[in-house]
């Protein structure tokens, strides 16, 4: 079989066009928060986490210290330590491989490896998704960062709040269901009445505890939570619920990206 032929390479390839593109965004986001362009490459580097990234930038613009930036975008980034045990359990890697997709574990690999039922398929889904989108997102990260460098005072251009409001962008489609809903609105008060009374950074801190709280005492159905960035599979769900309408609920109750 040539490895152009199969589904999951197809689709993991086009989803790494899509989300690999959204690495111009944070480049520019990145160096016009104050970071220059190899702190901005080494977070598209080894942090790799679309959420995360914008998340850490996000603190940084606002004038939040490092230790509240790497909590926030932390706490963000623990949900691919939980697709990362499903994956080893699907996938089975050995060797230096093991290291390899740990680093390449996101929302988009994820979703893109457990949407096929064949074992030879759902390998090559995730790694053509991983290996492309990693590249091209540090590939974009580089073109954005450069670019950004030549704007000069993000004040000027508005873009000062540019990455939480790009942030949030990513985040709020990925609610599914009224009670995630529900929490994200709980958070985002809780991180206006903290802002005039805390140092910077610390808001979004005191906002993950809220959700932390919430989610703890909640009792919501197992089909409601946060989607990947992008489901491979949504234009088959209402034709074929049985084969891939299951993803929908793989990706909720369980691990599913992103991106980046």
């Amino acid at each position: 079989m040539k490895l152009l032929t199969s589904p999951a390479v197809r689709v993991g390839l086009s989803i790494s066009i899509a989300t690999g593109l959204y690495g111009v965004s944070f480049g520019a986001l990145s160096v016009t928060s104050g970071l220059d362009f190899w702190q901005t490459m080494a977070l598209s580097l080894l942090l790799f986490s679309g959420g995360s990234q914008f998340a850490f930038i996000g603190v940084v613009a606002g004038g939040g210290s490092g230790v509240a930036a790497m909590s926030a975008a932390t706490l963000l980034g623990m949900r691919n330590g939980i697709y990362g045990m499903q994956l080893n359990a699907l996938l089975h890697p050995t060797g230096w491989r093991k290291y390899v997709a740990a680093q390449l574990t996101i929302d988009e690999s994820t979703a893109t490896s457990t949407g096929q039922t064949d074992p030879d398929e759902q390998l090559r889904g995730f790694w053509a998704a991983g290996i492309g989108i990693y590249v091209l997102w540090n590939l974009f990260t580089a073109v954005g960062a450069l670019a950004g460098a030549g704007l000069g005072d993000p004040k000027q251009w508005g873009l000062d709040g540019a990455a939480v409001a790009a942030f949030l962008a990513l985040l709020w489609p990925r609610l599914k269901g009224r009670e995630p809903v529900a929490i994200a609105v709980a958070c985002a008060l809780a991180t206006v009445l903290a802002v005039p009374f805390v140092p910077a950074g610390v808001p979004i801190l005191i906002a993950a505890l809220v959700a932390a709280v919430i989610g703890w005492f909640s009792h919501g159905r197992s089909d409601e939570g946060l989607e990947p960035d992008v489901d491979p599979y949504a234009e088959h769900h209402h034709g074929s619920h049985g084969h891939h309408g299951s993803h929908g609920h793989h990706g909720s109750a369980g691990p599913t990206k992103a991106g980046a």
